[in-house]
């Protein structure tokens, strides 16, 4: 039914009238994503890498209308997911005016909808409420009550309206009854007490509230969907078995499969303002971000069992461009590029969303994060040139221009905050570098971004020594080093 089609319809008699069916919320689901689907529709548009696995899981639950716990560590779109539920909603339904609970006119379940229809028959007031106010959320904490989700008795109403704490109307609703027709939300399920949990039990299988010991029949319509890390990770609390029973279908999500796809996610979800539209971001530098975020779901630094959330590439590519940008306007600078040295920047970004297991603690954030960053530039740097250390069969080594130049006691230093001609020549200092890069035909700006890699790439392997002091990356020959231990000795 269109907008304009609801803007006529005031009254019950009006929507009898008009041939309105009632749906349960499932029912109403249900049909619109079977819409869906014969249409070869996406119903979870924006939910990327979830295509052939969570999101077929999701529509097979609620064709089944299942109640949904979704199960995975931090950072894999859980919430979005449930609040992109509300798209397969009718955009308007019908309820009840004044009533607490969205009471539908043409089935009631309040005993104030009762009360208003039975006065005013087919003139009772209806009302109509858009799918986007019929999204119910709750983050689970440790202090939330029974009265908090289910209600309680309101002393003042009872004595006011002289009735015993067993009537309905002295209830004061709770977010459950509130969320009638609606779709109910609890992050963080293992988080809730288990008392609380268990006062979930009737209303996801009876239908019964119980509120001060007294049994209300109150069957609501709610489609829930929990969400959870995996038990074995929280240890604030566990999801009760008989809940867990309750729940009818529970689906695991897990992080993007490859780099591919977590670059879409990052790029779609990135907050890049317009103004930095100046910065030029290399393609590479998309994949290398990725990497750093792969890297860390494997290393021994970072507890397997917390994840490392989508939201770490996401805060990195927005402090990397913020790099840039800062650099630009320091050396008030009209454009500019992302240079390798700008991923020390995005440290801040990933300190706080990675959870060290004790050997990482040792090492500390800052170390960690260097070490993830080393690895991953490691990794893209075989990916674009010659590993240097795999014979090359007799022909000319493609690094021997460069190893040359710092053997023969030259050294540069690349400063995080020099101005692109000062950054180039630096980098233009180096004999072989350019020449090694103009054999890939890469775009000119991003030249430099090639040049800078292949530095860091043979300092990875020890050809060269890369020392991180402050604001400044030294390149020189790590024999140089050695002698000036030997010196100092």
């Amino acid at each position: 039914m269109t907008k304009k089609d609801i803007a006529k319809i005031n009254t019950l008699g009006e929507l009898k009238k008009a041939g309105w069916k009632s749906l349960s919320i499932k029912e109403e689901i249900r049909k619109n994503l079977i819409e869906n689907l014969k249409e070869g529709a996406p119903s979870f548009e924006g939910i990327l890498g979830f295509e052939d696995t969570v999101i077929p899981d999701i529509e097979r639950a609620i064709l089944s209308k299942h109640n949904i716990l979704l199960l995975g560590l931090r950072g894999q779109a859980k919430t979005r997911i449930a609040r992109k539920m509300t798209e397969l909603l009718d955009e308007y339904i019908p309820f009840v005016a004044g009533s607490e609970i969205n009471d539908d006119p043409l089935k009631p379940l309040s005993r104030a909808a009762f009360d208003i229809i039975e006065e005013h028959g087919d003139k009772t007031p209806i009302e109509w409420l858009h799918r986007s106010d019929r999204f119910v959320e709750k983050l689970a904490t440790p202090d939330v009550s029974v009265a908090d989700l289910i209600g309680d008795v309101d002393p003042i109403k009872a004595a006011n309206l002289k009735l015993p704490y067993s009537d309905q109307r002295v209830i004061h609703f709770g977010l459950v009854p509130r969320a009638h027709r609606s779709i109910f939300v609890i992050n963080e399920l293992p988080d809730l007490q288990p008392r609380i949990q268990v006062s979930l039990f009737n209303i996801l299988q009876e239908g019964d509230l119980q509120i001060r010991g007294f049994k209300l029949r109150l069957p609501l319509d709610i489609q829930f969907v929990f969400t959870a890390n995996p038990e074995d990770y929280t240890n604030r609390g566990s999801i009760v078995t008989p809940l867990k029973d309750r729940i009818e279908s529970q689906i695991l999500t897990h992080y993007p499969k490859d780099i591919a796809t977590a670059r879409s996610i990052t790029e779609q979800e990135a907050q890049v303002s317009e103004e930095q539209s100046f910065v030029h971001v290399p393609d590479l530098s998309y994949d290398l971000l990725e990497s750093i975020s792969f890297k860390a779901r494997e290393s021994e630094f970072v507890d397997e069992k917390s994840g490392v959330s989508a939201r770490l590439s996401i805060s990195a590519l927005e402090n990397l461009i913020s790099t840039a940008e800062r650099r630009a306007l320091i050396n008030k600078e009209k454009k500019t590029c992302i240079r390798l040295t700008d991923f020390w920047g995005t440290i801040p970004s990933m300190t706080g969303k990675v959870e060290l297991v004790y050997e990482g603690e040792q090492e500390g954030p800052y170390s960690v994060a260097l070490s993830l960053i080393g690895a991953a530039m490691k990794d893209l740097f075989l990916v674009i040139f010659p590993h240097p250390e795999k014979d090359s069969s007799g022909s000319k080594d493609p690094y021997g221009t460069i190893k040359a130049f710092f053997s023969g006691g030259n050294a540069i230093d690349l400063q995080n905050d020099a101005s692109d001609k000062a950054y180039l020549k630096a980098l233009h200092k180096v004999a072989g570098l350019e020449k090694l890069v103009d054999s890939l035909k890469v775009p000119k700006e991003e030249k430099p971004f090639y040049m800078e890699l292949a530095l860091h790439g043979l300092s990875e392997f020890e050809l060269i020594n890369k020392t991180i002091v402050d604001t400044q990356v030294h390149y020189e020959d790590p024999l140089s080093t050695m002698f000036g231990d030997f010196s100092d000795e």
